[in-house]
């Protein structure tokens, strides 16, 4: 076994056409078209970004569309725009004036809608108001905020103005707040009394003065009044969101921003202690989002389209925000959980507000199926067309449960890969050109260069063999940098492969050119001097009837080296016992062969995550190597009790 590789050991043979009637009104209608785009996107990037472009609008026109000095790029240099502009202004002019811009629905049920003209109106207001506060181009401002239309109006008002907002997801505590508040320098943060989830008041302004007084940098608190619940207001340093905005000019003049101005910073957790702060600039994550969104989820105007991520995440920048409010869409927003108050509220949500296009979480999906299809089935679900996955591999049992109940085998799925750090999706497949795979992202995107290597760098040009994903060459939406860090940007991303964008994970590409990806290459697990990717073993576990979820890690090994040890969450009324662990040990030797089969099976009522959803594996590996403290940055992860259940082995 060649030591720089990752073993694909995962068969999987199913293959789904898209619809005829679907692929006839797809703004990619067939392969032969999505080759031939992708080869001039390849063979003439600038001349094919530039186009792209050029459909939105710019201030000033860019002298060159890119300069690479490996690892440094620059798109459309010279050029000056302005992505709130682009997202509303150049909308007020048409029919979409009037359009719904957001839909919202609170987690109590309450709903708000904004038109293009009033989402405008409110940006603008708000925009007026951060000036007031003394906020200039380049000035970080920070969000804390639960999923309300304001927390986009607040985004949208910082990049009118030339701000970079830092979006802190409203769940995290107030240490890992502070945290990212002093790296950013920020002087202004943007909060609401409260948010709602499972029927609880989370407490966000309580969280955020303690994260102020910890960081003595915050000269103005703004408060949204979201669940009217008493909290306290420091006077002089706090503001009523409401009471600032009150009487405030709608109309605000956008800030000419050059296209490599920093639009926003996003903080990713390290394996360190030290988040990253992620820094996007304005014109080439502009173009990627606007180009990505209307591509991959064919979005036409009579959609209604949801992404159930949050805004704190990139997905929620990339696909709630900037890529579906430049081109016009109506955006479905949700402010709770997918479980309250019934476990259907997502399929009521659908329902409710006609829903043609869905963007969620392969854990939601493990989810839905853990709390059975009766959920579904109480609703029409007709009016969607198009389905979409994002945040981690999605094992073929989960996608094809998602293509039978959600999508009544006639919505296609669009399962993409993409990072923080990428700013936008880099492989999928396009609904109306490409057959899907259960558990393969698919094909690269327009001018996405990925290549799978060994562990010297070397190209792997034959099929079905396991690698590292790298990306070789720059596209718009990359990141720039890391915040405050640039010597971090180079190491973590540049030093590993010289000239190319090291992903993180590893990958196998078929003979058709679809990509798998097999999970961190952080988490491959070495049997006995065989490489296996953490994805295809948890595959094999959660296509068995009594598992809902599994993650697998690697413990060390006196023999193997490593052995696998895997935490599995049984669906439903199913009780764990030692005869359904050996029984799941046999299912795994059954589907990938004896070298995967588990040392050890631990049952678990839910496995550590983060708010985003993603299996924090590196802690399941620190508990299944017995390790009593755990290290490294768990500022994402959402229920620390989790951990403390599975270090007791309960």
């Amino acid at each position: 076994m060649d030591k720089d590789r990752i073993e694909a050991v995962l068969k999987e043979t199913r293959s789904f056409e898209p619809p005829e009637a679907f692929r006839l009104r797809a703004r990619v209608k067939s392969e032969e078209e999505y080759e031939a785009e992708y080869r001039r996107s390849i063979e003439d990037p600038e001349g094919y970004w530039g186009e792209i472009a050029g459909e939105l609008e710019w201030f000033e026109p860019w002298q060159k569309v890119l300069e690479w000095n490996p690892p440094h790029a620059k798109w459309f240099t010279g050029g000056k725009t302005n992505v709130s502009y682009n997202a509303l202004d150049r909308h007020l002019a048409t029919w979409r004036r009037n359009k719904a811009a957001i839909v919202w629905e609170g987690e109590p049920g309450d709903t708000r809608t904004l038109t293009y003209h009033e989402l405008h109106r409110e940006v603008s207001r708000f925009a007026n108001v951060l000036r007031r506060l003394g906020v200039k181009k380049g000035d970080r401002v920070t969000l804390y905020m639960p999923m309300i239309p304001e927390a986009a109006v607040a985004m949208l008002a910082c990049a009118r103005i030339g701000a970079v907002h830092s979006v802190v997801f409203g769940g995290f505590s107030a240490s890992a707040l502070a945290e990212r508040i002093k790296d950013a320098g920020s002087e202004v943060l943007i909060t609401a009394d409260g948010g709602w989830r499972r029927g609880q008041v989370v407490p966000l302004k309580e969280a955020a003065d303690e994260a102020v007084r910890e960081t003595g940098i915050v000269k103005h608190v703004v408060v949204v009044r979201r669940t009217g619940q008493e909290v306290p207001m420091e006077p002089g340093r706090d503001h009523w969101y409401h009471e600032l905005v009150e009487g405030v000019e709608g109309e605000a003049p956008p800030e000419p921003m050059d296209s490599e101005d920093p639009l926003f910073i996003l903080y990713t957790s390290g394996s360190t202690g030290k988040p990253k702060g992620v820094l996007h600039t304005t014109g080439g994550y502009m173009t990627y989002t606007f180009h990505t969104a209307r591509t991959v989820f064919d979005l036409k105007d009579d959609d209604t389209y949801w992404c159930t991520a949050d805004v704190g995440w990139i997905t929620g920048h990339s696909y709630i925000v900037y890529g579906p409010l430049l081109n016009g869409a109506t955006v479905v927003m949700y402010e709770g959980a997918p479980n309250h108050p019934e476990p259907d509220r997502f399929w009521e949500i659908v329902d409710k507000h006609g829903v043609t296009v869905l963007y969620t979480a392969p854990t939601a999906i493990r989810a839905f199926m853990r709390w059975g299809e009766q959920w579904p089935m109480k609703h029409r679900l007709d009016s969607l067309r198009l389905l979409g996955t994002v945040g981690e591999p999605i094992n073929p049992e989960a996608w094809l449960w998602y293509y039978r109940v959600i999508g009544k085998e006639r919505c296609p799925i669009v399962d993409t890969w993409w990072q923080t750090e990428t700013g936008g999706i880099m492989i999928t497949t396009l609904p109306g050109a490409h057959r899907m795979k259960p558990g393969f992202a698919g094909k690269p995107f327009f001018g996405i260069a990925p290549e799978i290597v060994d562990g010297e760098g070397n190209p792997i040009r034959e099929p079905d063999q396991g690698g590292y994903l790298v990306i070789t060459k720059p596209w718009p939406s990359m990141l720039r940098t890391v915040w405050g860090d640039p010597e971090r940007f180079v190491n973590q991303y540049w030093s590993q492969y010289p000239g190319k964008y090291f992903t993180g994970d590893g990958a196998r590409r078929d003979a058709e050119g679809y990509y798998l990806i097999l999970g961190r290459v952080d988490d491959v697990i070495n049997i006995s001097g065989h490489r296996l990717g953490t994805m295809e073993v948890e595959s094999a576990l959660v296509s068995h009837p009594a598992v809902a979820e599994a993650a697998v890690v690697a413990r060390p090994d006196p023999i193997k080296g490593e052995a696998i040890v895997a935490f599995v969450t049984p669906v439903g009324d199913v009780e764990p016992s030692e005869a359904l662990a050996e029984e799941l040990k046999a299912h795994v030797v059954k589907v990938i062969g004896a070298i995967a089969r588990p040392a050890e099976i631990r049952f678990a009522a839910a496995l550590p995550k983060t708010r985003s959803g993603k299996i924090m594996r590196r802690l399941l590996r620190q508990i299944a190597a017995g390790q009593e403290e755990i290290s490294g940055d768990i500022s994402t992860l959402e229920d620390r009790s989790v951990v403390e259940q599975l270090k007791k082995g309960k």
